[in-house]
């Protein structure tokens, strides 16, 4: 089936063909008609599957079919846990959508509310939320809820995991019980279920979960490197794809900022990115990342769910996630859609048991890219510039492990 045969409006048969949607990902494939037919639906698949285009087609076409009467509120809310999946997914409505006239507002801290008031003042169809804000603006009168006709809960997983789970309870008692939900997660869990059930009622499960949750998409691999050795494996990765678009994660703010540093030692151009920035400054790097204007994109698990880059190919694990979790997550930044990916891991003997911790998570043991010590000794050699301290930057390093530096 292709998107050309559904039964939605023109408008959007027409945008999604001018983006080169031709045929649905198996989560939009199970979920679109479900969702045109006003049903709730609970859907577990890994990111990168599509999911966001799974409710935001049909919420359109049923947002323009019928219109809206009297009441003046928000007609649609996206709860997300994360301000930069904000953002994105209210990109997603706009382009989709923009030419119908369903308005869509990004609504997150971290920006002055004024603005954000006049705006939601001149009436909003779809409202795709943190909860933080959101509350704020319902407590002093400046936003109405109270007629909402479809609930969107996107990554709940990751919301339970933030502590949003009140908050989520407390939304559900401000809109009405007539309404059709939708609720979206990577994972499933006992948490999971039993909020799932509380929201949504008779709903369609959908569940795209293939025995290893890292994405078929995504070619996965662990090379071990000894932790004062990763800045040069990770040179000599850059370099060997010069053309091509990077995302290494690091395990905290101050390793990013400092495989930044050592990188531009060597002229590799990078940019750091993690919870610390101000959120005007995370979103014109990731806008920046997303136009190609950054090749290389060093950063923490903020940017390991939910954000969607298409054109990255590879993610390097410079260092190996603590939450085995977030290694599916992480790998799930490539290989978005139809896309294919690769990621690899630099796995240091310290650790070793996270690499464990990981392979039992996905029930199967990660492929070893295999260095034999001269192959391992070459990339030192090459690496090694002697205008630089580079004893100096890996004594550096030792708080690596401290548990004050976190994302």
């Amino acid at each position: 089936m292709k998107f050309k045969d559904y039964s939605i409006i023109k408008e959007l048969k027409d945008q999604l063909e001018r983006m080169a949607f031709k045929k649905p990902t198996d989560i939009q494939f199970k979920a679109i008609p479900a969702i045109l037919n006003g049903e709730d639906v609970m859907a577990i698949a890994q990111t990168g599957t599509g999911k966001t285009a799974a409710f935001v087609i049909p919420i359109l076409d049923q947002l323009v079919r019928k219109k809206r009467g009297k009441y003046e509120g928000v007609r649609t809310l996206v709860m997300v846990p994360t301000r930069e999946l904000a953002q994105q997914i209210t990109d997603v409505f706009q382009e989709i959508g923009k030419d119908t006239d369903v308005k869509t507002f990004g609504l997150y801290g971290g920006v002055e509310q004024e603005a954000q008031i006049k705006r939601l003042n001149r009436k909003v169809d779809v409202l795709v939320a943190t909860p933080g804000r959101m509350f704020d603006l319902i407590s002093q009168g400046h936003l109405d809820v109270s007629g909402v006709e479809h609930l969107i809960l996107d990554e709940a997983d990751l919301m339970l995991d933030k502590g949003f789970l009140k908050d989520i309870q407390d939304v559900v008692k401000k809109i009405p019980k007539k309404r059709q939900t939708l609720f979206f997660t990577a994972t499933i869990d006992k948490k999971i279920k039993s909020l799932a059930y509380s929201v949504v009622k008779d709903a369609l499960r959908i569940q795209i979960s293939p025995k290893n949750p890292v994405a078929k998409n995504v070619d996965h691999a662990v090379a071990f490197v000894e932790m004062d050795h990763k800045r040069f494996f990770l040179e000599n990765v850059l370099t060997e794809y010069e053309e091509e678009a990077f995302l290494v994660f690091v395990r905290t703010k101050v390793r990013a900022e400092r495989v930044v540093a050592a990188m531009e030692r060597v002229n590799i151009k990078t940019t750091f990115f993690h919870g610390g920035l101000e959120q005007g400054e995370r979103f014109k790097i990731l806008d920046a990342y997303r136009k190609g204007e950054i090749r290389v994109l060093v950063t923490t698990d903020v940017a390991a769910r939910g954000i969607d880059i298409p054109a990255v190919k590879y993610v390097v694990n410079y260092d190996l996630p603590e939450d085995a979790e977030n290694y599916v997550h992480r790998c799930g930044r490539c290989g978005r859609g139809r896309n294919k990916g690769q990621a690899i891991s630099f796995c240091s003997k310290d650790e070793e048991p996270l690499l464990q911790t990981i392979e039992e998570y996905t029930g199967e043991n990660i492929a070893r890219l295999e260095l034999d010590p001269n192959e391992y000794g070459q990339i030192l050699f090459d690496a090694d510039d002697p205008n630089y301290d580079w004893q100096k930057l890996i004594d550096q390093d030792n708080d690596f492990w401290d548990k004050e530096d976190n994302w």
